[in-house]
């Protein structure tokens, strides 16, 4: 029988609900919303740490960023820890990796910190070492290679070659685009040529009308990013196909984290808020064809050990989630009914999200980038996912969500002991009247 290849579509700083499936109206994603339709499409999805590197550490490792060690941007991941580079290869895979890193100590990234990949086509920060229209990466040997087009169908087009070059071998390929993130230098979302205007003035997500921030200036142009990754996307699937390979490839669409469009803190992410956590994430090939919607909660953090499950190789114990396949053939596997999430750099924070509430601690103490835990947190973010699904009323400390408040606090403890931190003190936020809100016991675990 043969393998399964598996490719990885990682995109960076993109929204849940830039997707149709998801309630979008402007088709940016038809491609990504046909594979939701008729594959599995993992309707919960968060990230574990909505930052760039940790995010990305997470996803090669299998661990929690406390336990992979790259708690914020600018360190260095382990160069001996298991990665899905080093796993895949040592199952004799071909390996490539296209595009973004950042876990690395700089550009060009060193071999041995190339995670384990046979083929490199990428740089650290590649925000720094490209524009939209001049993409340059480095190779293998630390080599600047110059890809043409626009940077999304760059990246693609390399990584369709390397696929087209190995079809007749196993293959694991990893492409990690930086869009729709923004380009740092001109804090701005440049789409490609005549992009931006079809969308300027569109429609807007409800916490962004209600919030403003920067999203006039930049959601137009943040939108036809997302139209190009989906056409790029459409691409890869269309080259699968033509190489005969459609029904034998496993290819995860997902993102790092999301974006809040500087309405929650002074920039894009770094916040426990749906809008900085919440992802698309789509599973298309063998074992997840008919998969439908999932309505579970899944981490980032499940996603290593699901792609490794999902080619017939061991998930080593270390790994700290779960392989999603037994939810997608509806198999009975007793799901955590909560995602756990670490906060970094804008604060030493935690937070965990159910079907019906979010909670969220932090240390005011810690300096977010220097500190990766704390001894104590503060509550200071209580939200009502199904009243508020945009989470513009912060309920914390409300008298009528005590014990929705006490409940959460127990299972974050629980959730931050597993992750291997110590058991920590949090100090209750001070009370507050609550008016006419009422909570019923019922819809207190919920």
């Amino acid at each position: 029988m043969a393998r399964k290849n598996v490719v990885v579509f990682f995109t960076d700083q993109q929204r849940w609900d830039t997707m149709g499936a998801h309630g979008n109206p402007l088709e940016l994603t038809p491609n990504l919303d046909r594979e939701a339709r008729h594959a599995t499409h993992v309707f919960n999805s968060f990230t574990c740490q909505p930052v760039c590197a940790p995010a990305r550490g997470c996803l090669q490792t299998g661990l929690y960023a406390t336990n992979h060690g790259v708690f914020r941007n600018g360190i260095t991941l382990d160069p001996e820890l298991p990665t899905l580079g080093r796993l895949f290869r040592d199952a004799g895979y071909r390996t490539g990796y296209f595009g973004k890193w950042h876990l690395a100590s700089g550009d060009p990234v060193p071999p041995a910190e190339q995670g384990g990949y046979e083929f490199w086509l990428a740089a650290n920060a590649l925000e720094h070492t490209s524009r939209p229209y001049d993409t340059m990466v480095y190779d293998n040997d630390g080599n600047e290679v110059r890809l043409p087009g626009y940077r999304v169908d760059a990246i693609t087009d390399a990584a369709i070659q390397y696929i087209d070059e190995h079809s007749d071998e196993p293959f694991f390929v990893f492409m990690s685009l930086l869009e729709p993130h923004h380009q740092n230098d001109l804090d701005d979302y440049p789409p490609p040529t005549g992009y931006r205007e079809r969308y300027t003035g569109k429609w807007v997500p409800p916490d962004l009308a209600a919030l403003g921030g920067s999203t006039h200036q930049h959601l137009g142009g943040y939108y036809g990013m997302v139209k190009r990754i989906d056409e790029a996307y459409g691409r890869m699937l269309d080259a699968l196909e033509s190489l005969g390979l459609r029904d034998e490839t496993v290819v995860l669409f997902t993102s790092d984290h999301g974006c809040h469009f500087k309405t929650r803190n002074s920039e894009y992410k770094r916040s426990c808020h749906d809008s900085s956590i919440r992802v698309p994430t789509v599973l298309t090939g063998p074992g997840f064809a008919s998969g439908g919607a999932l309505p579970e909660l899944v981490s980032l953090i499940d996603l290593p050990p699901t792609l490794l499950d999902a080619a017939g190789l061991p998930v080593p114990e270390t790994m700290e989630g779960r392989s999603i396949l037994p939810l997608v053939r509806r198999e009975d596997c007793d799901w955590p009914d909560d995602v756990f999430v670490q906060i970094s750099e804008s604060q030493v924070g935690r937070a965990i999200r159910t079907h019906r509430w979010k909670y969220a601690v932090t240390a005011p103490e810690k300096d977010g980038g220097r500190d990766s835990h704390s001894e104590s947190y503060t509550e200071v973010e209580l939200y009502d996912m199904q009243c508020d699904p945009y989470e513009l009323t912060n309920l914390i400390g409300l008298e009528s969500h005590r014990d929705v408040t006490r409940t959460l606090r127990e299972r974050l403890v629980r959730r931050m002991i597993a992750a291997g931190e110590a058991e920590p003190k949090i100090l209750p936020a001070p009370e507050r009247k609550s008016g006419q809100r009422r909570v019923l016991a019922p819809e207190v675990g919920a």
